[in-house]
């Protein structure tokens, strides 16, 4: 296993992950070649000999002071401990112990010794924000934990270990756990982490990072090396080995992911058995271009919104004494309403599932209770409704997913076609789904802005384009043009207050804006005028603004044509035509609503039989055949949902039709951006390095 590679001027390393599955094995001892179950069984007896093990481990040592010892980094002597995690938990005396009768080698019980280290590891962080959520807990029968003051959240931050950096969802997530295990232990509150959870296990996995090649091997396929993987790996013959010939050495080929580049470093996979299929978590470093936290002048921004996921648009910044922000104001749209409609279709469903599961469970329960055996048809209906919820939570998840890498694809395509180093997204981490109706409540819930902006952070980095969160605070409450505060409307046409459109009160500037498109020009303002303050947060990897500076904060000045810069002035409106109605509309033919054939003429019958004078033309469209299915959908897919947006009409969107039948994006295109050199966007999309994305995504 190759674990260095070559840099470039400019290039650093970066690791990813993909995910592939194994169908067959092959035991170089027997020369039997095993099917996908066998290989599931094999590797299964791995597993739960590695967990075993390893909760041994966590289980002997999950108490405040082994904690401390551990996250500490010294020994009892005061001697540093060694970085990986097996090694430290070796040199403190904390070694898996392997059950008497049983043969298990030392790189098995070492696989065990990283995962035990790591979970333990891991702790130390929560039992950290478990003690300062505990010494700042309000006193009083009144005292809401929930509903701190600023002060009281001030003291809570404080005694947390940069406390500012900590998302205040965390510290509620924190304080409700301990709210429940207050009532449910009748008032009595845990003394730390360790009496709060339970200790970890390893997670149903085998880490083979923490092996050497004595345990397992993994090498390209000579015959095939850009596509398929060879992992050799010692496995138990049975559950329980006794001797040393109970491990075979096993040879798995397996079929690399496209994404992996042919000069990439292979590391060492992790196994995992989901569905009784072999898993394989293959990780690899190739080279990527070097991203910079500062230093940029083009940058996309994207505002998260409910009917339209992503709404976003390119700002630059201009250089001189004073930097101007300048944008074109063209938005560009990422609208999954067909995916969020089933996905709601699902959650409906699955909710569904859920409450009849639990009216089973209750009738099962109360026949428990008295003393009776349980039905078994209704025992049978029960697991038959829980295996169809575990379904649809899978559904569930995997659209999630889908929908998370398709919005990364688009923001980053659209980062790439207008040459911008950095996207800057909002900082919504705080959000909660509470207050704002059942509806609303269960939409914000269900949104998948976490996975966003981990596979936007890992899409760009393979082009060197940073990922920068920024605050959210305010950027819906002020004018772009001005900084003035917004007055928000239903609609344009509407003026009753609502959220979806914003006005600014300042008879100077006038802007009006859709509130999604406003937001994200604040958004880049913000993040191209604050980018000296950009600091990297360790725990999540991710480039971070924390706060802002008011004097920083300038209004985002328009250019009056895409493609043309202006450095002072302020932007020009753009001529609107007068429509208004100032007397009855003039009666125009319209466009084919007539058949345009001859009149009929005359004819004796019609006359005799008194049907009226003839030469009429009839009335009526031309009779067509029906250009929709009947199966297909209308606009409204779902209740409560929104329905699809005219401009982006779905072809062929029938329920169950495809992905990319139902996320409609607004066109990466080459059209010209603000302060652009001469040479145009269509020169680059040529090149083969750049291929131009699908309309569609």
């Amino acid at each position: 296993m190759r674990r260095k590679i070559q840099l470039g001027q400019g290039e650093t390393e970066r690791v990813a992950c993909v995910s592939a599955s194994a169908f067959r094995g092959l035991d170089t001892v027997t020369g039997e070649v095993w099917g996908t179950e066998v290989l599931a069984e094999r590797v299964g007896w791995l597993t739960s000999l590695v967990e075993t093990l390893c909760t041994q481990v966590t289980s002997a040592h999950w108490n405040r002071a082994d904690l401390a010892r551990l996250a500490s980094g010294r020994d009892c002597s005061g001697a540093r401990l060694p970085s990986n995690a097996w090694m430290a938990v070796r040199t403190l005396g904390w070694g898996a112990v392997v059950p008497a009768g049983m043969y298990v080698p030392d790189r098995v019980r070492r696989v065990a010794e990283e995962q035990a280290g790591r979970a333990l590891r891991s702790a130390w962080w929560r039992s950290e924000i478990t003690d300062a959520v505990l010494a700042t807990w309000p006193a009083g029968p009144d005292a809401d934990p929930l509903r701190r003051t600023e002060t009281e959240w001030a003291v809570l931050r404080a005694a947390c270990p940069d406390g500012q950096a900590v998302a205040a969802s965390v510290l509620r997530s924190r304080t409700r756990q301990i709210a429940a295990f207050q009532a449910a232990q009748g008032g009595r509150m845990p003394v730390d982490v360790c009496a709060l959870e339970s200790a970890p296990g390893g997670g149903r996995q085998v880490v083979l990072a923490a092996a050497d090649k004595q345990l397992c091997t993994l090498t390209r396929c000579p015959d095939d090396p850009a596509h398929y993987g060879m992992l050799t790996v010692r496995l138990p013959a049975r559950p329980d080995p006794r001797t040393r010939a109970d491990w075979h050495p096993t040879v798995i080929r397996f079929r690399l992911s496209p994404t992996i580049p042919l000069a990439a470093a292979l590391h060492a996979p992790t196994l995992r058995v989901r569905g009784g299929r072999l898993r394989l978590d293959v990780a690899f470093t190739a080279a990527a271009p070097t991203t910079s936290r500062n230093g940029h002048t083009r940058a996309v921004a994207f505002d998260y919104g409910l009917n339209t996921l992503l709404t976003g648009g390119t700002l630059t910044l201009t250089d001189g004494a004073q930097p101007t922000v300048l944008t074109d104001g063209q938005p560009v749209f990422f609208l999954p309403d067909g995916v969020l409609a089933k996905a709601d279709r699902l959650r409906i469903l699955g909710e569904h599932l859920w409450a009849k599961s639990a009216h089973l469970q209750a009738l099962i329960d109360g026949r428990a209770v008295a003393g009776q055996w349980p039905a078994p048809p209704t025992c049978a209906k029960l697991a038959a409704l829980q295996a169809e919820h575990a379904a649809v939570s899978r559904r569930r998840s995997k659209l999630n997913g889908q929908l998370a890498k398709a919005a990364a694809r688009f923001m980053v395509e659209t980062a790439r076609a207008a040459r911008a180093t950095v996207i800057y997204l909002e900082d919504l981490r705080d959000m909660e789904s509470l207050g704002k109706g059942r509806t609303l409540n269960t939409r914000l819930s269900s949104s998948v802005r976490g996975q966003i902006v981990a596979h936007t952070r890992h899409q760009a980095a393979a082009y060197g384009i940073a990922v920068v969160i920024v605050p959210a605070r305010g950027t819906s409450k002020y004018c772009p043009r001005c900084l003035s505060v917004f007055r928000h409307h239903a609609a344009p046409d509407r003026p009753k207050p609502g959220w979806k459109w914003a006005t600014c009160p300042n008879p100077a500037c006038g802007y009006s804006a859709d509130r999604d498109v406003a937001a994200w020009q604040r958004i880049g303002a913000r993040g191209l005028t604050h980018q000296h303050t950009t600091v990297l947060d360790r725990s999540s990897g991710t480039y971070v603004i924390r706060r802002t500076v008011k004097e920083l904060d300038q209004p985002v000045r328009h250019t009056s044509h895409p493609g043309t810069a202006r450095s002072s002035g302020p932007a020009q409106p753009r001529a609107v035509a007068d429509r208004t109605k100032a007397g009855p509309t003039r009666n125009r033919p319209v466009p084919r609503q007539r058949r345009r054939v001859p009149a009929p003429p005359a004819t004796p019958v019609a006359q005799s039989a008194a049907a009226g004078p003839g030469e009429k033309r009839p009335a009526g469209r031309m009779p067509q055949w029906p250009r929709r299915h009947p199966q297909w959908r209308g606009r409204r897919q779902a209740p409560h949902t929104m329905s699809t947006p005219t401009r982006h009409q779905p072809r062929g969107a029938r329920l169950g039709a495809g992905f990319h039948l139902n996320a409609h994006a607004t066109p990466v295109t080459s059209r010209a951006r603000p302060s652009m050199p001469p040479r145009s966007f269509s020169q680059d999309r040529s090149r083969a390095d750049n291929p131009a994305p699908p309309r569609k995504t």
